[in-house]
């Protein structure tokens, strides 16, 4: 049985028992408190909470998947960094009995699986939260002989997501030991305080990795031997893309790396010193080090990212060969040099603490992953989180002077800037400011209840997600940039001024819908307010901008994509050099 097979099969079974099958969102989180999405039900935590969902009480969807906790194990039988993940979700529609019912059937009936056992919630006295005793009488009832096991807060209590939201008990299933599919039941929603309060409306998150339900279906040792990683590590020929004296483990990293760099750069992210482009820099530096290491002439990572493509493009058309090869390239440029002096300094060193570590990464760009599993004994006593620790001081203190160079704003709206050049901070600031605009001109263009659902900014390009029920038209993008450029042209004064959130809303300006902003707030305008009429944009800000929009440079939107079922996203470039502008 295929992995497309089991996708297949799994979205048809619940199709057919009421559930709207929903696309999978980005991997890039609209939640602030998170930095990728990490589970399917992410996109739905509104209709928990009470938001009526657009897609009826019932859905499905395999969501895109990314997980950083597990970076360090990478390369063992189950764990991954990108992953999918299938699941079943209700607000309301039904709860414990059926969503029990529904996973029996469809492993034990529809694929013919034998369960090992399953897991049931014990309780918590600390929080005062009850043992899960209804879900264990439900599994007796559909199946006399399985084995129930309980476990506590730890392995049976799920969520929340972030720092506070839906959460509750959970039933997993384990198939040959290996934990398949864990079954939520939010019936709590936790605050910032870590209190625990009952849900008005109960509601069903479910969450099976793909990849380990088709270890079970192939019966397969282990996910790197199902085909969702065997297709990728040969030729279309069958002959192996990575070379034999690669040490096992490093095959696996870079099966597991080239799909996580496909999929970050297919949801807009760059290799960068932030963020979620940190994490895509460490994936493509772990797999550029093994390619130093096999020495092998062969040994083409850009050819696995071509099977990536063939693999998933069918399923996730997002998927571009040729912008991950050119940015894996550029990135392999810049690193390759650095890489080989620092390995010549690793095998200088007597031992490698946090300290020395770190230094190797200021210096010469090494990875965690790398100095810890190439300096064996060196680094033996070297952990993650002395190193995160060394890392997050550096942050605070690139941080507090960019601030300082900023007169405090820094650029908090889109996320903070560290590491960044000159040239780069004016490159985000003309970018940030290219993003009011854009914001502006789709309300202009399609009506005012276009809001910004999501933006980010790197050196290289802006990208800003919002509402929309379909494609935009190759005229309709024309337009768009064309009335940002017609702003540019104009030469508008940027300015801002500080008020009450209630006036600034009240006044009209534009604001992103998840965000939570303090009593005052900044309210930037774009042109200027006269007798007969308000200046062109308002928006309540951080900052920092330009003074005025021919700063920017001239506006190019270089792709228009969907996120997820109702949501569009356009990524756009302003040109280097504004002065060129006609």
């Amino acid at each position: 049985m295929t992995s497309k097979k089991i996708r297949e099969l799994f979205l048809d079974f619940f199709k057919q028992r009421g559930h709207a099958i929903v696309p999978s969102s980005s991997l890039i989180s609209d939640d602030p408190s998170v930095l990728f999405t990490t589970a399917g039900m992410q996109q739905f935590k509104p209709y928990y909470l009470g938001e009526k969902s657009p897609y009826g009480k019932n859905v499905v969807s395999i969501q895109k998947c990314f997980r950083t906790s597990d970076i360090d194990a990478v390369g063992d039988e189950s764990h991954l960094t990108f992953f999918e993940m299938l699941g079943n979700f209700s607000f309301g529609g039904y709860f414990k009995e059926k969503a029990i019912e529904y996973a029996y059937e469809f492993l034990a009936k529809k694929l013919k699986l034998k369960i090992g056992y399953v897991s049931v919630f014990d309780g918590d006295k600390e929080n005062n939260i009850p043992p899960d005793e209804e879900s264990e009488k439900i599994w007796e009832k559909i199946d006399g002989d399985i084995e129930i096991r309980k476990a506590g807060k730890k392995d049976n209590f799920w969520g929340p997501t972030g720092e506070e939201g839906p959460c509750g008990p959970t039933t997993e299933i384990y198939i040959n030991g290996v934990e398949i599919w864990n079954i939520v039941f939010n019936e709590y929603c936790k605050d910032k305080e870590g209190k625990f309060t009952k849900l008005k409306t109960p509601g069903v998150d479910t969450g099976m990795g793909l990849e380990r339900l088709a270890m079970a279906a192939q019966n397969k040792p282990t996910i790197f031997e199902t085909d969702l990683f065997t297709d990728m590590a040969v030729d279309e020929l069958g002959q192996p893309l990575i070379p034999d004296e690669l040490p096992f483990r490093a095959k696996r990293v870079t099966l597991d790396h080239a799909r996580g760099i496909a999929f970050l750069i297919a949801d807009g992210v760059f290799p960068s010193n932030k963020d979620a482009g940190y994490v895509l820099r460490r994936l493509m530096r772990r797999i550029i080090t093994y390619e130093q290491i096999a020495n092998n002439p062969s040994f083409d990572v850009k050819k696995i990212f071509h099977r990536v493509t063939q693999k998933y493009g069918e399923f996730y058309p997002d998927l571009d060969f040729a912008d991950t090869s050119r940015l894996f390239d550029e990135e392999d440029v810049k690193f390759t040099a650095a890489l080989k002096q620092g390995l010549k300094e690793m095998d200088k060193a007597e031992f490698i603490d946090a300290d020395i570590a770190f230094d190797f990464y200021q210096s010469y760009g090494l990875p965690y992953e790398i100095i810890k599993e190439l300096g064996k004994e060196k680094a033996k006593k070297l952990t993650r989180e002395d190193f995160d620790e060394k890392f997050k001081k550096h942050q605070e203190i690139s941080r507090a002077g960019l601030d300082k160079k900023f007169g405090g704003h820094g650029l908090k709206e889109d996320g903070e800037i560290t590491d960044a050049s000159d040239d780069e901070k004016q490159k985000l600031i003309r970018l940030h400011t290219a993003t009011h605009l854009l914001h502006q001109a789709l309300a202009d263009l399609f009506g005012n209840e276009i809001k910004q659902m999501g933006s980010d900014i790197n050196p290289e390009r802006l990208r800003f997600d919002f509402p929309f029920g379909r494609k935009l038209t190759a005229g309709e993008i024309v337009e768009l940039e064309t009335i940002v450029n017609q702003k540019i042209k104009e030469n508008l004064p940027i300015r801002f001024e500080e008020k009450s959130k209630e006036e600034a809303v009240s006044e009209g300006a534009k604001a992103f819908f998840r965000a939570k902003y303090p009593d005052r707030v900044k309210v930037y305008s774009i042109g200027h307010s006269t007798d007969s009429g308000q200046a062109y944009s308002k928006e309540i800000c951080n900052g920092p901008h330009v003074k005025n929009t021919a700063e920017i440079g001239r506006f190019k939107i270089i792709k228009e994509e969907a996120v997820s079922a109702g949501v569009r996203r356009i990524k756009a470039v302003v040109e280097e050099k504004p002065d060129e502008l006609s």
